[in-house]
């Protein structure tokens, strides 16, 4: 006979199904907790869904703790390491990178038991520029064995995958940063998809030796969390927190030309995207080509695609951005540039 009092577990389908999510209940029934009323913030909830034409009536209530992750900061957070000057000539870029456990905040009150690069998930976004020296002092604290896989190109003996470093263990990844592009890094220990999906990967940009023309730049990386561990996301985001843009706009001037580093990291489902409303933008594949491009509003992408967005919006007002997997949007993937004259 089945165990009655054991917990039913829900897909996110059937929470979807159920509209659990919807008319203003917190997320924390995705997570298997109770629904929270909102603590005296209706009419500003009510006055957001009516600027964002009722979208918000599918968002969650409140709102995570920003003193922990803010992924508005994570958006213009560049790490370019500590710089030193080789005896040829060249730049030596030094960071140290420490895997642990930690607890992330997904969603107000939804907590995920994170594998981290320096205590955040996505970690940092280490930048560079092509023909810099790269050195990455990895020290891994987590209770798990990992490492650090960097796209591009480099020596096999530091491709992440041997050795596999074990708690308390260190290694020095060290390579010229090649070719210029937009890329990503992410443990490589088996299983993948578990090293993957709880929370050890970011993004790694190598800039051209000319650079790109100044821009209003930002990272975006499109993740998902499986908080009831059936192996069916339940929560989506860019940058981990669940409609954050929603709730908190990207603001930026008309005309101004925008530069989204873009990175899938999703696991679990085969395709992620990017649909941007009443604008259209040159996609750069990988970021390796600084001519070719696509104009487009919508692009797919697997996981471990990545490419440079470039746009500017032309008219005042609230523009959306999305997965255009309504399924992924409903359940927090989907924010709103904010242009101002």
């Amino acid at each position: 006979m089945p165990d009655k009092r054991k917990p039913k577990r829900l897909s996110r389908r059937a929470f979807l199904k159920a509209g659990l999510l919807t008319g203003g209940l917190a997320a924390t029934v995705a997570a298997g907790g109770a629904a929270q009323e909102d603590p005296g913030g209706g009419n500003e909830e009510r006055k957001n869904q009516q600027g964002q034409g009722g979208h918000a009536s599918s968002m969650t209530v409140g709102d995570v703790d920003l003193s922990r992750f803010d992924p508005t900061e994570f958006l213009y957070d560049f790490d370019w390491g500590e710089e030193s000057r080789l005896d040829d000539g060249r730049t030596l870029r030094t960071w140290e990178v420490v895997a642990q456990d930690v607890d992330i905040e997904v969603a107000p009150g939804v907590w995920f038991p994170a594998w981290a690069y320096n205590g955040q998930v996505p970690g940092p976004t280490f930048r560079c520029r092509e023909g810099d020296l790269l050195r990455f002092n990895f020290l891994n604290v987590s209770s798990h064995p990992h490492t650090i896989h960097f796209h591009g190109i480099h020596p096999p003996s530091m491709d992440g995958v041997t050795p596999v470093i074990g708690t308390g263990e260190r290694f020095v990844y060290e390579f010229e940063a090649l070719p210029f592009g937009l890329h990503l890094y992410h443990c490589h220990v088996m299983p993948l998809k578990r090293h993957i999906h709880k929370g050890l990967y970011g993004t790694f940009i190598i800039d051209p030796p000319g650079g790109r023309a100044p821009a209003r730049e930002m990272v975006m990386v499109m993740n998902a969390f499986d908080t009831n561990f059936d192996s069916e996301n339940e929560v989506y985001a860019v940058n981990t927190v669940a409609f954050h843009h929603m709730r908190h706009p990207i603001q930026v001037k008309v005309g101004e030309l925008i530069r989204v580093y873009l990175v899938n990291v999703t696991e679990f489902d085969l395709i992620n995207s990017f649909h941007l409303h009443a604008a259209m933008y040159r996609l750069y594949r990988t970021g390796t080509d600084l001519e070719y491009f696509e104009y487009t509003d919508m692009v797919t992408m697997s996981q471990g695609e990545r490419h440079v967005l470039e746009f500017t919006l032309d008219h005042p007002g609230t523009h959306m951005f999305h997965a255009h997997q309504s399924e992924f949007a409903e359940l927090g993937w989907m924010g709103v540039f904010e242009a101002v004259p």
